[in-house]
């Protein structure tokens, strides 16, 4: 989630969000162990879908994780979900029967998760008072306060560890895993945006990000090795830093959302990325995310036009505004060129009481063709075609009704990822839900195996051979 580039509000970290979890100090902090009566008996499904969509699991929230549910992540028969109160590891060994092995209770928002072996990555964005688990929230106008990434060891899924704790400048919004090129350490890029020179830690402009170099051995040493600054001359109007970046590492290449401006890096010094092209769109209010298609010539970014919180697929807004742009990219290696081809929006129009965006998805690995699964928060998950990127359709989708008939409230699928043939959505307010797709074309999907998938990080992928390589 975001704000518009202003100080953040209800979704960017330093905002009245904060007071929500402010409280979550007072639990008992770490380890909440596995969760019990989970398992899906007899699932009723509330949702609304398309003939090729059958929604066959929900798990709710726990007690403990009764704050926002985030992003997510995979590791072998694992999903993990972040929460702005800390984070839930599932067994999804049984996609249709899914169940919570532990849970870890660190509030700090936003709660951005990647996994790589057993290590995770956990995004602060709400200051605390220190570095530990059970700090108490703190300002950011305390220069002593944390924000920044957590590490845990995940080795044990009912036992995660706490590791160590990097601090970085404006905190952590999201975080990307790019993997090293010598087998010894792999890299963190950190997002983060809204500075305000009453924050000590979070100085203006902020057009940079940071990069975390972890030592695969010991990984309690990692720290920031670099800041790269992404835009020397000042970004777009609006433009702090970076929402999200989203990694290609086997093409050596990454595309970032930043607010204001749509960008390319070259990656293949993974400590050292380096800007070379960026791209600027009227109709964007807030760039969000990006993925490549697995050829890598495409790059679909994302509009958050209102931050996430507002209802925007409805008529009044149209179908050029908090909508997906597709561009491809030509030129050369050493100067590629990002050209516009056109836009997706939800087409199946929500009410006023329903928050309503493009937000966070994936491809679905259909080699040779591209298509798309994307959460939409309370216009629910959308998968789209778009071989032809100058008219990307939706072909199935899933929608439940308003939380909320009469007053507007947050709510929806923040993320909605395909892996090892099944849709995982991470709904904010009720838990994480499990889509399988009944559709012909998505068929060779189902024999791309993938040990590990983060959809920042993002992999390459062929039918029948094991691999949705890192």
């Amino acid at each position: 989630m975001a704000s518009p580039p202003r100080p953040r509000g209800l979704f960017g970290g330093r905002g009245f969000a904060g007071l929500a979890l402010a409280g979550a100090a007072a639990l008992v902090t770490g380890l909440i162990g596995p969760s019990t009566a989970l398992a899906q008996e007899a699932f009723t499904s509330d949702a609304e879908t398309s003939d090729n969509v059958t929604h066959v699991a929900n798990v709710p929230k726990t007690e403990s994780m009764d704050a926002f549910n985030s992003d997510l992540a995979f590791t072998g028969d694992y999903a993990i979900g972040g929460n702005y109160n800390g984070f839930v590891i599932y067994d999804i060994s049984t996609p249709e029967s899914p169940e919570i092995v532990s849970e870890v209770l660190c509030p700090g928002g936003q709660g951005d998760v990647s996994v790589s072996g057993d290590l995770l990555y956990f995004s602060v964005d709400y200051a605390r008072e220190n570095e530990d688990c059970g700090a108490p929230a703190s300002s950011s106008r305390d220069p002593n306060g944390f924000e920044g990434i957590r590490i845990f060891d995940i080795s044990d899924k009912a036992d995660p560890q706490y590791v160590t704790a990097v601090r970085t400048d404006c905190g952590s919004h999201t975080n990307t895993l790019v993997p090293g090129k010598d087998g010894e350490h792999e890299y963190v890029y950190v997002s983060s945006y809204s500075p305000s020179s009453s924050f000590p830690n979070c100085q203006p402009p902020h057009d940079k990000i940071s990069v975390i170099e972890v030592p695969l051995d010991d990984p309690a040493a990692a720290e920031v090795i670099d800041t790269p600054v992404l835009f020397p001359d000042g970004g777009y109007t609006g433009t702090s830093g970076c929402h999200d970046i989203t990694a290609y590492p086997e093409n050596d290449i990454a595309a970032g959302a930043c607010m204001g401006d749509g960008i390319l890096m070259d990656i293949s010094d993974p400590a050292a990325p380096v800007v070379t092209d960026v791209v600027r769109d009227d109709n964007f209010a807030f760039w969000h995310s990006a993925t490549f298609t697995n050829r890598g010539g495409t790059v679909m970014f994302t509009d958050e036009l209102g931050g996430g919180g507002g209802p925007t697929c409805n008529e009044q807004v149209g179908s050029e505004r908090g909508a997906n742009a597709i561009y491809t990219i030509g030129g050369t290696d050493e100067a590629p060129e990002m050209s516009f081809e056109g836009y997706y929006k939800l087409p199946r129009h929500q009410s006023d009481t329903e928050n309503c965006v493009a937000h966070n998805g994936s491809l679905i690995p259909t080699p040779g063709r591209d298509f798309f699964v994307q959460a939409w928060y309370q216009g629910g998950v959308s998968v789209i075609d778009f071989n032809d990127p100058t008219d990307a359709t939706e072909i199935a989708y899933f929608d439940r009704d308003p939380i909320d008939e009469d007053s507007l409230v947050l709510g929806g699928s923040w993320s909605a990822y395909y892996y090892n043939g099944y849709v995982y959505s991470s709904d904010i307010t009720r838990g994480l839900d499990v889509i399988r797709l009944d559709d012909p074309r998505f068929r060779v999907a189902e024999r791309v195996h993938m040990d590990e998938f983060n959809p920042q990080s993002q992999p390459s992928y062929r039918p029948g051979r094991g691999n949705g390589r890192r």
